[in-house]
């Protein structure tokens, strides 16, 4: 599959800051939904991870999606094949840029109808911050 990852940390800046290169196809686990990603957002914490985090080898950038589920682990409760859903990764496994990704189930929640792909893959760190913000820092009931 395609996918776009850095091999050296840096700034995003820099000469081949971000390449695209084929990657193998991640194996769902037991908790685990392989989707077809159809929508990504690019966060601070994309250029932050880039410019931080020290790579083994291509490390796949991205970290707020949306797609299809195309299969589902083992253990998976909540979603079958063919759920549109929305997600924030994790930065111990593969980003979410690429044609597919592997995320815990229990990251994950299904689309709104009314949202395109691109609307809901801009949604998760945003709405996570503005909880914070709301009723973490401002305490509001």
């Amino acid at each position: 599959m395609k996918a776009l990852g850095y091999s050296e940390r840096g700034p995003v800046s820099a000469p081949n800051s971000v390449v695209e290169f084929d990657a193998d196809m991640p194996a769902p686990g037991a908790r685990d939904l392989l989707v077809e990603v159809r929508g990504v957002s690019v966060n601070p914490v994309d250029v932050k991870v880039r410019a931080n985090r020290p790579p083994e080898g291509i490390r796949i950038l991205g970290f707020d999606a949306a797609g299809v589920v195309k299969e589902v682990g083992a253990d998976v409760t909540t979603f079958k094949p063919g759920d549109e859903v929305f997600y924030a990764g994790e930065f111990t496994r593969p980003g979410s840029n690429a044609e597919f990704q592997a995320v815990d189930e229990r990251l994950v929640g299904r689309k709104p109808s009314s949202l395109s792909f691109s609307e809901a893959a801009g949604m998760p760190l945003t709405s996570i911050t503005a909880w914070e913000m709301l009723f973490d820092s401002f305490g509001i009931k």
